[in-house]
């Protein structure tokens, strides 16, 4: 982009070769480009500026439009900061763990890490608009029926209320249910209450088939009658079981 003058020496009595003489910067590629933007008028250098902000945004390659995700229910349920210890020092940065929705359904969790704030709560957006999924709901308020799930150390418990009973539980579960769009529920955390695995382990039990029943041994044959209920067992398991690894027979 560098603005640039050329000048030629012929060959002469104290040189016999040619020689070329490049001047750059001058004028400054700077004040060439402020005369630009006066000739080419406010709008057009509006716009301009406005494409090379929205190159730096990482909201712009989303699958939604900015305005579709400006009217998305969005909470950050964790701001923290963080520091990475290398051999050279010290490295802080920003963690947030943002939940959005639609509150009709839609729902998602993302995380985000950077050295500014902005950053970091604009990568957990991201982030969390991609993870964004379905859940079923009971006549568009609650949950089906009781449900239990666990995540490490932490125990979730919830339960269907009736009309008007409204969120009777944690204030992570809370934000997650209400980006949800999910109004009548009592929930219950056991064990421990960090943000990030109460929100992990919530979004685990309302995710669709996390864990179905009835689907076997997991590879097309009969399940065990003491295995009624369990849920489908992860491949890990069934190697362990047979002896041998499972590989898989489609490119």
């Amino acid at each position: 982009m560098d603005l640039h003058e050329s000048q030629t020496f012929a060959a002469s009595r104290r040189t016999p070769f040619q020689n070329k003489v490049t001047v750059r910067n001058d004028p400054s590629m700077f004040l060439a480009m402020r005369e630009q933007n006066k000739n080419l008028g406010s709008s057009e250098a509006d716009r301009r500026k406005r494409d090379r902000e929205d190159a730096d945004n990482p909201l712009t390659f989303l699958h939604l439009t900015s305005a579709e995700i400006n009217r998305l229910y969005r909470f950050p349920i964790l701001r923290r900061r963080v520091v990475q210890q290398t051999g050279k020092g010290k490295i802080p940065r920003q963690h947030v763990v943002m939940v959005v929705g639609n509150q009709n359904g839609l729902v998602g969790i993302g995380e985000g890490k950077a050295h500014e704030a902005q950053r970091a709560t604009q990568a957990a957006l991201k982030e969390a608009v991609r993870n964004m999924d379905y859940i079923e709901r009971f006549e568009d308020r609650t949950i089906w029926t009781e449900m239990e799930g666990k995540f490490a150390s932490t125990r979730v418990i919830m339960r269907p209320r009736p009309v008007g009973f409204g969120l009777h539980c944690n204030p992570n579960v809370y934000q997650v249910l209400k980006a949800a769009g999910i109004k009548d529920i009592s929930a219950k955390v056991w064990g421990s209450r960090n943000p990030l695995q109460v929100v992990r382990t919530l979004m685990r039990m309302l995710m669709p088939g996390h864990s179905p029943l009835g689907m076997g041994d997991g590879v097309g044959g009969q399940g065990r009658r003491l295995d009624k209920g369990s849920g489908l067992r992860a491949k890990d398991d069934l190697e362990r079981e047979r002896g041998r690894k499972l590989v898989p027979t489609r490119l």
